[in-house]
């Protein structure tokens, strides 16, 4: 099984175009997105796909998101994701309540967290959690999103060409 990971799409919809032909060419089972998809027109590209959102602090109508993640039978996790996959615990939050972010980050409860806001892709570990942004689609130089390989336990970054 493989998850991928995707943050800060800022309704860049044609980099989330490239990002979703990378995620099926590597076959993502999964997807998460870490929040600041910012509209329901950005939200139904991801329609056909198994994926899981929260919210980030640029997703301004957060009803009508919802709205549009259930017509493509998405799932909004509030005010953090969290899931039991391949049996590892995984949660997702987008990282602007820093409170929160540090909060779930030092719990040591869960095997991977996933973040967005600072549109900088990174990876370090927190005790057990291997804490990991991907980067983003929007206000960066190179375009980033992660693939997490279940097999493996690796997350491989992966920068988007397009």
């Amino acid at each position: 099984m493989k998850l991928g990971i995707i943050s800060d799409t800022h309704d860049r919809g044609e980099w989330v175009e490239v990002a979703l032909a990378e995620f099926r060419r590597r076959g993502a089972d999964r997807l998460i997105h870490c929040g600041d998809v910012t509209s329901p027109k950005t939200v139904a590209l991801f329609a056909g796909r198994a994926v899981d959102f929260v919210l980030g602090n640029c997703d301004w109508d957060p009803g009508a998101l919802e709205q549009a993640m259930t017509r493509i039978d998405a799932t909004l996790h509030r005010p953090f994701g969290e899931l039991e996959l391949a049996g590892r615990r995984i949660a997702w939050i987008h990282g602007d309540d820093i409170g929160l972010f540090r909060s779930v980050e030092n719990a040591n409860h869960y095997d991977y967290l996933f973040y967005g806001h600072s549109h900088v892709a990174e990876q370090h570990r927190t005790g057990n959690t291997l804490v990991v942004n991907p980067g983003a689609l929007h206000r960066v130089r190179d375009r980033q999103i992660a693939l997490l390989d279940f097999a493996t336990g690796d997350v491989e970054p992966i920068t988007l060409k397009g």
